[in-house]
């Protein structure tokens, strides 16, 4: 090689190292970004898996001849994987004797998980105030076939508002911690195992006042609950196994995120979040400890396919994730009829699901049908999944013949008839039977007749399986969502005492939801009564009419007022007026906004002042006026406007509402930005109710993307999720009166 072409070669290799530079550079960037800290790159959430033979590759015509995989490319592949299997187990010394604790056992049955919101209408009943733990079973089984545990969700998004931590918002749950314990219980009549989240990233709310593994677990072992999810947790830590255990209970954990391979030994459930491929690939965690229980959680995918199947394929679970943080992605008939089915099926042959002698990639005949074969106590079990866009018919399979053998399709709930080589020698026959488009089959191989429970099995299936998937709906559609309306008050002619006149005007109405996820796809946010559906990003002209606005939140002695008046106490009363004493506010606190007072509280406090909740678009017209400005004082940050952030761990008092001046909006408005948050609209679907909260308030906490997000300028809103008073209310939150005008 001549100088020339080293000195060339070279530039290449500086070009190319340059290049790949600023690829991982622009990767951790945008990584970071995501994260609590611009330096230190989170764990992946896509899980490592463990791929097929290199044959499952299909070849463009270009790139040469297709060749199907043989048996002798199945046997390599499989052995090779087994003995990365073995080896793999002693390099990271794992300990599977937790699988072996009855107390855990359920784990590996938990086949369809759901995630609820604790605010879900379904699940908890705002109207009498009950818990209805039934209709939210009951409406799952209609849908998709039940449920065998739930993960239910207290706190995130509306954790940090103010500086209640994880544990606080639990015990803020209606009925405390005795309503929790029985609305669990009635989870566990139901045959349902109950999770709850840990949040490691909650270190800017208050302190717990023990080490988190301490805390959190006692709390769960006090309310009932089977176990914990890490939330965001690349694996969760030993501690928590152990903390638990010294108290003489064994839970289960489930990061959310990667697990490192040895944590097996103690998470003994994970998520499976995959990157999804034709040629379906094992789960390595299921491969290296068959009992692990993995369930594919896939939020934002409308279509649940590739889930199933693959979930199917490695004889795993499901997460059924519905209710995202208020915004519903709901399960469309054909994927909900499919669950039903892959569940049935799971649970039916359940034991055979935690072979230690799982096959995956059985070889089958058809292109595009992928199979894992479970052999136990000298019975077997295939569960297949076709992953083409057409259905396929007539030999799939061969299998291993014997006297006695008997096959049966159970998927459809029939027997099957082996078609026996000619050559009888060989020990083979053939299987025959369809398998619809992006659908499911499963074939169950005894000695004689099936046990009673096959015997029920296959006869639900043959039942369920008359009607084809394809007759079922795969398309997906949004949940209509309504606004709340707020009845008019009595008009006022002349501008009342300690109220500002907002006069008509033309108003373009521009804002948008600050929901941490979600982006910008239909669903996500509040749907305006001009819109046909909810999303992020509002933009609407306005014909404003004259209207009346506080010039300042209601302070407590104006509160005050309202209770010596009317003697107002309402039936939900956790947390009301969690900061006074006696009936009283605190010394000096008589020009503070009132907070720790519900929606509700404050609708009873307008009614009797002769006023109502200002609609979100007034309470924006007043503080931005006309001209489109970013903050009610104009275009900049002003910090002389606000009162100084509280980045604390627990909750300093707001300021006097006249004590900023700087930060009056054009028309004299006072106090709208940076105090408290003020409520306004309330919007409804049929799972959740949400209200609009403006001006953001001077607490933040510090440490974590995940807290509650600041509002500050006038085109942002916050949406808290609404569930009863004592846990709506907040003490950063309070509110300001409208009044029409005649």
């Amino acid at each position: 090689m001549t100088k020339t072409n080293h000195a060339s070669n070279g530039r290449r290799a500086a070009l190319l190292a340059a290049g790949l530079a600023a690829l991982t550079l622009a990767a951790l960037t945008s990584q970071a970004r995501a994260q609590d800290t611009q330096y230190s790159t989170f764990p992946w959430f896509k899980q490592n898996m463990v791929t097929g033979p290199r044959c499952f590759a299909y070849p463009e015509p270009w790139e040469g001849p297709f060749s199907p995989c043989t048996e002798v490319d199945h046997q390599a592949w499989l052995a090779d994987v087994t003995r990365w299997r073995a080896e793999r187990r002693i390099r990271v010394g794992l300990d599977t004797s937790r699988y072996d604790k009855p107390e855990l056992a359920w784990t590996q049955r938990a086949f369809m998980q759901a995630q609820a919101m604790m605010e879900d209408r379904y699940l908890y009943d705002p109207a009498s105030g009950r818990y209805t733990v039934d209709r939210y079973l009951d409406d799952l089984i209609a849908r998709f076939g039940g449920i065998d545990a739930v993960l239910l969700w207290p706190d995130y998004p509306n954790l940090g508002v103010d500086a209640r931590n994880q544990i606080d918002m639990i015990h803020a749950l209606p009925g405390g911690i005795p309503g929790v314990k029985a609305m669990i219980a009635d989870f566990h009549r139901r045959g349902v195992k109950v999770l709850f989240p840990m949040m490691m990233w909650d270190q800017g709310t208050r302190d717990p006042g023990a080490p988190w593994p301490e805390a959190l677990t006692q709390l769960m072992i006090e309310i009932g609950a089977d176990g914990m999810n890490g939330d965001t947790q690349d694996g969760v830590p030993l501690a928590f196994s152990l903390a638990a255990e010294r108290q003489g209970k064994s839970l289960a954990f489930q990061p959310e995120g990667v697990v490192h391979d040895e944590q097996l030994a103690w998470n003994v459930m994970s998520w499976g979040q995959y990157d999804f491929g034709f040629v379906p690939k094992v789960d390595r965690y299921r491969w290296l400890e068959p009992r692990h229980m993995v369930n594919i959680s896939d939020r934002w995918n409308r279509s649940k396919t590739d889930d199933l199947q693959y979930a199917f394929f490695n004889g795993e679970g499901w997460e059924s994730w519905e209710n995202i943080w208020g915004i519903w992605n709901g399960i469309t008939p054909r994927d909900g009829e499919a669950t039903r089915r892959v569940a049935t099926i799971e649970r039916g042959v359940a034991p055979f699901l935690t072979s230690p002698d799982w096959e995956p990639f059985y070889p089958m005949t058809r292109f595009g049908v992928f199979a894992s074969r479970w052999p136990k106590g000298g019975a077997e079990v295939w569960t297949i999944v076709n992953r083409n866009e057409y259905g396929v018919d007539g030999r799939q399979m061969t299998v291993a013949d014997a006297p006695g053998r008997r096959w049966f399709d159970l998927y459809h709930g029939a027997e099957l008839t082996p078609e026996r080589a000619k050559d009888s020698g060989s020990g083979k026959a053939w299987l025959s039977f369809p398998v619809e488009a992006k659908a499911y089959g499963a074939v169950l191989a005894v000695d004689g007749e099936p046990d009673a429970a096959m015997r029920d099995l296959m006869a639900r299936m043959k039942a369920m399986t008359a009607k084809p998937l394809a007759s079922y709906s795969a398309e997906w559609k949004p949940l209509p969502q309504k606004i709340i309306e707020i009845a008019p008050t009595r008009p006022a002619v002349t501008t009342p005492t300690g109220m500002v006149e907002i006069p008509a005007g033309t108003f373009r109405f521009q804002v948008r939801g600050l929901e941490v996820e979600g982006g910008n796809g239909v669903g996500v946010d509040v749907a305006y009564p001009w819109e046909d559906s909810p999303r992020r990003f509002h933009d609407h002209q306005m014909a404003m009419k004259r209207f009346f606005i506080d010039r300042t939140p209601v302070t407590n002695a104006q509160f005050k007022a309202f209770l010596d008046a009317t003697r107002y106490h309402p039936k939900d009363d956790f947390n009301f007026l969690k900061d006074w004493t006696g009936g009283s506010y605190p010394d000096g606190w008589a020009d503070k906004p009132v907070t720790w007072v519900s929606l509700e509280d404050a609708r009873a406090y307008a009614a009797w002042a002769g006023k109502r909740l200002p609609r979100e678009w007034e309470w924006q017209y007043a503080a931005q006026g006309s001209d489109g400005r970013t903050y009610p004082w104009g275009e900049a940050w002003n910090p002389a406007a606000v009162p100084t952030p509280n980045r604390g761990r627990t909750l300093t008092a707001p300021d006097a509402v006249d004590a900023h001046p700087a930060g009056a909006s054009p028309f004299g408005v006072l106090d709208l930005v940076g105090n408290v948050w003020q409520w306004t609209d309330e919007h409804q679907d049929d799972h959740t109710r949400a209200a609009i909260l403006r001006g953001g308030s001077g607490y933040q906490p510090q440490g974590s993307i995940w807290y509650f997000p600041q509002a500050y300028r006038n085109d942002q809103h916050g949406k808290l999720l609404l569930m009863a008073p004592g846990k709506d209310r907040a003490g950063t939150i309070g509110f300001r009166c409208a009044m029409d005008a005649g």
